[in-house]
């Protein structure tokens, strides 16, 4: 069972990293944990011991042995593809507030298996699969948290100057003849601006559709953004659980209840 005390107590760790979902999709995630969640067993007590130790001692090259690449990180961050990118930038992974939580933890308590999904401490601060090796990292660090500011504002340099006005990056998704980007202009709000695939995104885009909206579609962890102006409507669906042959993403356009366009999609950024 989840340990709900635990759970409100580093709440922090995954709304550092859920600014991208609704509160449907809080709702959901939490639904989901509850609904998953199982009592450790000595195997993956062990495991996660392992882990522990590796963090306590501050063992860069145990873990860097034991991750399965790559971590992602927050857009736009660059992911951590390999065992010399892990050890060079541990710091910037592991924050001195992170690694307290983990060397704190109790395996029996702290940590819960989640079904296939793999090993997770508290409310998903850090997930080990089943074998015990680190698929992710879901805080992020104050080093980061100003690289990804640097970052945003050397992007925001490259679009077209009415699209500079933003919170941050949300999605990228390109199809045979689109290029959309989404990003997040207010707490909870969107916008989609799109070009021809022949076009930059330096140039100006033939479509913006501002107070869009992000859906979750059920607990798997798909969602979809849309989007509505002048009688259309405008979906990206993002999936990030379905068949092996399923698009990455997809866009529809809707005139009214028809659907009038479907193309499949992939995602540049999410």
């Amino acid at each position: 069972m989840i340990n709900i005390k635990a759970t409100l107590l580093c709440g922090f760790c995954i709304f550092e990293n859920m600014k991208k979902v609704s509160a449907i999709s809080l709702l959901l995630l939490f639904i989901s944990f509850c609904a998953f969640a199982q009592d450790m067993s000595a195997e993956s007590q062990n495991a996660v011991k392992k882990f522990i130790g590796y963090v306590k001692a501050g063992n860069k090259e145990g873990l860097a042995g034991i991750t399965t690449y790559p971590i992602k990180r927050e857009y736009p961050i660059p992911a951590i593809n390999n065992k010399k990118e892990f050890i060079s930038r541990y710091k910037e992974l592991f924050s001195d507030s992170l690694v307290k939580v983990i060397t704190k933890s109790s395996p029996a308590t702290d940590w819960s298996e989640m079904g296939w999904r793999g090993i997770m401490l508290l409310d998903g601060a850090i997930w080990l699969d089943q074998d015990g090796n680190l698929i992710g990292v879901n805080t992020q660090s104050p080093f980061e948290r100003k690289e990804k500011a640097a970052l945003i504002a050397e992007e925001k340099k490259h679009l077209h100057e009415s699209l500079r006005n933003f919170l941050q990056p949300t999605c990228i998704i390109e199809t045979s003849k689109y290029r959309i980007r989404i990003d997040e202009i207010s707490s909870g709000k969107y916008r989609y601006a799109s070009w021809p695939l022949k076009n930059k995104m330096s140039d100006k885009p033939d479509l913006v559709v501002e107070n869009g909206e992000i859906v979750a579609d059920g607990s798997g962890g798909n969602y979809h953004f849309q989007f509505k102006k002048d009688g259309y409507q405008y979906v990206c669906d993002i999936v990030e659980m379905g068949e092996d042959d399923a698009p990455p993403a997809d866009l529809i356009v809707y005139k009214g209840e028809k659907e009038i366009l479907y193309q499949k999609a992939n995602k540049l950024i999410n």
